[in-house]
């Protein structure tokens, strides 16, 4: 068994580990992805959360109150038109109601439907073209 090293291999291989290139930004700080192209990976986090950068309404108070005496004025000259043409809020009530219903089942449909398609490994699309569905629905 000859335990002489190899020197064809050897010799391409370092001996020592080369010397990583400074990494650090004018700030000090070390860049978390060195060799990225992309500027946007070290730009600060930006949250989804929309605020306001300044006041959206009326800061007093008393201006407050009289836009909602404004609004309730317009909603209740809304309301009398509805009864004028026959319409009762309770009907509005139920019909609201049913509209929650409605959309909760077809909530829980497309969900089912969307299942479906990931078992069988194909679209909702073509799921709703098999079972007759309308996509605008």
């Amino acid at each position: 068994m000859d335990t002489k090293p190899n020197t064809e291999i050897c010799d391409s291989v370092p001996l020592l580990t080369p010397k990583r290139k400074d990494l650090s930004t004018a700030n000090g700080s070390h860049k978390r992805t060195p060799y990225s192209r992309c500027k946007k990976v070290h730009s600060s986090f930006k949250s989804p959360v929309q605020t306001p950068s300044g006041p959206t309404g009326p800061s007093d108070p008393k201006d407050e109150i009289e836009e909602l005496k404004k609004r309730r004025a317009e909603l209740d000259a809304e309301i009398t038109l509805l009864e004028k043409d026959g319409i009762r809020v309770e009907e509005l009530e139920q019909h609201i109601d049913l509209l929650h219903e409605y959309n909760d089942i077809k909530d829980i449909g497309q969900s089912l439907v969307g299942r479906i398609a990931a078992l069988r490994g194909v679209t909702t699309r073509d799921l709703y073209s098999q079972y007759g569905l309308e996509l605008e629905d």
